[in-house]
């Protein structure tokens, strides 16, 4: 049976997905953080534009292709950022850099379909061996997938360059503009990160996406319904590796390089809290809570110098972060917003709270 299996049968989203498709596109907000984000390169320096919100929209990306596992499949993927790392590195790999005597030298418009599809493949295999597992024995294969790559890289001299990676990674260069000077590069990686949030939602709608859902809330009667329970897992992850594969590209192109550290196991953890932080049930979240990383990220080392206190224990404010926003919403940064916005609708109803008698 196909993975599209057709039914009549409706598959019910949770409550907390269908309360609101955020963000809303009639509300006005939205066309306001979007007429923001287009006209950025006018108010931004280079330094904002892509450290932090090119940084922003790049992780967002990565942890977006995360969520779109454990939001709608149930999967919890830490080898997410691994994907991505590899696609990366295939983009050097088949691609022009500094090391002529490792890349092979092809256009980037070979080049990236080839490190995209190897990089689809990759996930779709570690994905195949996932799924044969549930809960915590999930996130230790993802995990392991991930820690192994990592030491392959930082072992491995002859495809991948060792411990000092790949240098010098050759960007794009047509219609006589330079795509990775900083403002075309912004607008490149705004509309990757677009196109992506969009696909994320329209599928989770889709009838595969409603099928996803199906199989994480219930999978043995998704599966007596006839539902290939395996196979919408394995397309599931398939559909994720090609958004972080994605995302990789861009991360090769703004460092210029890729090396083990930008695939080590804590790289891979923090994309897990990155999803968290914003909220791991709808698209935009990844991208709040990577807004939060990268702004701790930052700023957290000067603020602690400035207080005092070591700047290299910046990474202690971006785990109380965590802790707090974890505590007091499950759904991160998107659950708060929402509890906040319900108690403000309560109000009136309350005594003296507007509805109150003369």
């Amino acid at each position: 049976m196909s993975v599209t299996h057709d039914t009549r049968i409706q598959v019910r989203k949770p409550a907390s997905a269908v309360a609101l498709g955020w963000p809303d596109i009639n509300n006005p907000a939205t066309w306001i953080v979007a007429a923001i984000l287009l006209i950025m390169p006018l108010i931004a320096n280079g330094f904002f534009l892509i450290e932090i919100f090119a940084s922003t929209l790049i992780l967002g990306t990565i942890a977006l292709s995360l969520m779109f596992l454990a939001g709608y499949g149930g999967m919890v993927s830490l080898m997410q950022l691994t994907i991505a790392g590899f696609c990366a590195y295939m983009v050097a790999v088949f691609g022009v850099s500094g090391n002529a005597n490792i890349s092979l030298g092809w256009p980037w418009w070979l080049a990236v379909p080839m490190a995209l599809a190897l990089a689809t493949i990759f996930g779709t295999l570690g994905g195949a061996l996932a799924v044969r597992t549930e809960g915590i024995y999930t996130i230790m294969i993802t995990l392991a997938i991930g820690a192994a790559f990592y030491y392959f890289t930082n072992q491995n001299w002859a495809i991948f360059n060792g411990h000092t990676g790949i240098n010098n990674v050759s960007t794009p260069h047509f219609w006589g503009v330079n795509w990775r000077a900083d403002i075309p590069f912004y607008y490149v990686v705004l509309a990757v990160a677009t196109l992506c949030y969009f696909a994320v939602d329209y599928i989770s709608r889709a009838p595969f996406g409603l099928a996803l859902q199906g199989v994480r809330d219930n999978p043995r009667r998704m599966a007596a319904l006839g539902f290939n329970v395996n196979a919408h897992r394995v397309a599931a992850y398939a559909v994720a590796s090609f958004i972080a594969g994605l995302a990789g590209v861009l991360q090769v192109w703004n460092y210029r390089q890729i090396s083990p550290g930008t695939v080590s196991v804590g790289a891979c953890i923090d994309v897990l809290i990155i999803a968290v932080v914003g909220g791991i049930t709808r698209p935009i979240g990844p991208y709040i809570g990577a807004l939060v990383f990268v702004l701790l990220r930052t700023f957290a080392l000067d603020f602690l110098v400035k207080i005092g206190l070591d700047g290299n224990r910046f990474r202690l404010l971006i785990g109380l972060g965590f802790l707090a926003i974890v505590f007091w919403s499950s759904d991160g940064v998107i659950g708060l917003w929402q509890r906040w916005r319900q108690s403000q609708r309560r109000q009136p109803d309350r005594p003296g709270g507007g509805h109150g008698h003369g």
